[in-house]
């Protein structure tokens, strides 16, 4: 039995019947005063549907359903009519009780409704937890897991884990971060390239090879007493095929089967653009929904209302439990779309301040628009995701376009600006995640040959445009990976210094490199200054067409104006200023944020080549 079952009560009439009669009830545990006091219990065993199922203290089941499977059957209990803090769940054939669970009701925490989520004050730190640090050597393998520690492959599991990650909290907030943003740490007991945890075999434990439950519920807390936020990557989409339930499937309907593939595989066309295009083809749609990732990865069926209500408890359970600050969702448009919208309102609806970020991989601001909440684009398609946040993948892509063409009237600067044009068509443009890479893309600093010129710029702009910004581990010191040539597991590379045997530490400023120094401290500068800038994370923007390659924006509000200019000339720039007026009207003079030097606005201001300069305004 897995760790968060083993710690819980369990008595049988006969032990050796009784792992085969009733093996598992999901979720584990439940919280009394949630505002939907309704809860579906997985009760799980061989053939456990052929026998009566009782509940303990005159408590009564409101619905049993029964599936194709006869190991599962499936109660409803109304939580808010139970007095007690723990009953039992009875497997019973005739008058022998075969095997009893003690169910616990928890009290949920009075204030957990109005948790703290992240929001466009924060900046989002990206882990993938398999490579960033060692902190328990102990876990590295386990019997019980199917792929063991071997750092010398590049795809293989190299045994980072939470204690690593709560080990490099100081450097994390240091650097000034302040949500930390985790790719999945469920169980992944796939035979091989399981280190990036998106193919799930258990939704209820953490990879016994990162730690335990407890571990997790510990980082968060350890990132609360920070005011800092854990964010979980929740995967909808899909599961792996060692999933206990996909060896066992409830039934056949629980994930999409296709009568042409192979054994009902059929890959996705990846065209999620079909989902909201109302000229769509239904064999189009049908294979970008219910198409699977990969072989090893079963597209879940989130109409079967079985399917939906275990993945929305088991997010809600994770958020009381752990006491989450966020989810960015994976391959967002790739589940049913009316099925996400119910998930979504249940968990928001428990939890009205809790952000969900879908990662929305489209590539213009109408289709990312679209599957944001109350979106008018969305209501065009005839459709309201409830979904908080966005992912700006438009920004994304025309960022280093940006940087790397030459200045035309149509491309250069011009492309980011363009960007920002469409901002009309997001109901709530400071909920959108604004990044430059992330651990499925190719590493900026491998585009940029790690010239620091090249990311001060690119994190000037995502660190002072409207939205959430999102680094990744490592690029804050120059960290390379180069996916075209060496796949993903070069832009994963691991952290120098979250393994003893690392010649160098990279977590301690004395031990890095010039280099390393140079993207550290810029980072660290700008968003700690970010943390309490209001005219930042809520402030309006004003745009000025980018000219001979320099983009410059203002942000402002009735207290505070700053003013960025990005130069991306190879020569420094003297950059009039009589253009600005609108925005510069009583204001003369300013701070350079980066250097702390007092600057005169008047006529003009000196702009040195590849940089940004951001300016504190004063009167």
């Amino acid at each position: 039995m897995k760790t968060i079952y083993a710690a819980l009560a369990l008595s049988v009439a006969s032990a050796a019947f009784s792992q085969r009669t009733l093996e598992k009830v999901e979720p584990a545990f439940w919280w009394k005063g949630m505002k939907n006091p309704e809860l579906q219990l997985l009760v799980y065993g061989k053939d456990i549907a052929n026998h009566e199922i009782t509940l303990s203290d005159g408590i009564q089941i409101k619905g049993v359903q029964k599936v194709e499977n006869p190991n599962y059957v499936f109660i409803t209990v109304n939580t808010g009519e139970i007095n007690v803090p723990k009953f039992s769940i009875n497997i019973k054939k005739g008058k022998k009780n075969l095997a009893s669970y003690m169910y616990e009701l928890k009290q949920k925490e009075p204030n957990s409704a109005n948790r703290e989520s992240f929001t466009s004050k924060d900046v989002m730190y990206l882990i993938m937890p398999d490579r960033f640090a060692n902190g328990d050597e102990k876990n590295d393998s386990k019997p019980e897991l199917t792929e063991k520690v071997d750092r010398s492959l590049p795809n293989g599991r190299h045994g980072g884990d939470l204690r690593g990650i709560i080990n490099n909290l100081d450097y994390i907030q240091n650097l000034g971060a302040t949500a930390v943003w985790l790719t999945p740490v469920n169980e992944d007991n796939e035979k091989a390239y399981s280190y990036h945890g998106y193919a799930q075999t258990d939704l209820y434990t953490i990879d016994a090879r990162y730690g335990t439950n407890e571990e997790y519920k510990s980082l968060s807390h350890e990132l609360n007493k920070r005011n800092m936020k854990l964010v979980m990557d929740y995967v909808t989409n899909h599961w792996g095929t060692s999933h206990w339930m996909i060896k066992d499937l409830p039934a056949k309907d629980w994930i999409h089967w296709f009568k042409d593939g192979d054994e009902g595989f059929k890959r996705s066309n990846y065209k999620t653009t079909t989902q909201l295009d109302t000229n769509a083809s239904d064999i189009d749609k049908k294979y970008a929904l219910d198409g699977w990732f990969d072989k090893t990865m079963p597209d879940i069926n989130q109409n079967n209302p079985l399917v939906l209500k275990y993945l929305t408890q088991n997010a809600i359970w994770w958020i009381e439990y752990a006491g989450l600050g966020g989810f960015r969702v994976d391959t967002y448009p790739y589940n049913d779309k009316e099925a996400m919208a119910k998930w979504v309102k249940a968990i928001t609806d428990e939890y009205p301040k809790f952000n969900i970020v879908g990662e929305t991989w489209l590539y213009t601001a109408g289709q990312i628009s679209a599957w944001q909440k109350n979106s008018k684009t969305g209501e065009a398609a005839g459709y309201n995701s409830n979904l908080p946040s966005v992912m700006d993948f438009m920004l994304f892509t025309d960022m280093p376009k940006a940087f790397k063409e030459k200045e035309s009237w149509n491309t250069g600067m011009i492309k980011i600006y363009d960007s920002f044009t469409s901002d009309f068509l997001y109901p709530d443009i400071n909920n959108v995640l604004v990044f430059f890479e992330n651990h499925d893309t190719e590493r900026w600093n491998e585009i940029f040959n790690a010239d620091p010129k090249a990311y001060k710029m690119g994190l000037a702009m995502i660190s002072t445009v409207r939205g959430i910004p999102q680094i990744y581990y490592g690029s804050e010191i120059g960290m390379r990976g180069d996916k075209n040539k060496g796949g993903d597991a070069d832009i994963r590379r691991d952290f120098p210094g979250g393994w003893k045997s690392d010649k160098q530490n990279a977590f301690n400023p004395s031990e890095q490199t010039a280099e390393q120094k140079e993207f550290f401290q810029f980072t660290s500068k700008l968003l700690n200054w970010r943390k309490g800038k209001e005219v930042i994370h809520n402030g309006k923007t004003k745009n000025y067409v980018p000219q001979d390659g320099i983009f410059t924006y203002f942000r402002y509000n009735e207290k505070e104006s700053v003013m960025v200019i990005v130069n991306n000339n190879e020569k420094d720039q003297t950059l009039d200023l009589k253009r600005f007026e609108e925005s510069l009207k009583g204001f003369s003079k300013g701070k350079d944020v980066i250097s702390g030097k007092e600057l005169t606005i008047q006529n003009s201001v000196m702009v040195p080549a590849k940089t940004p300069l951001i300016i504190e305004l004063e009167k």
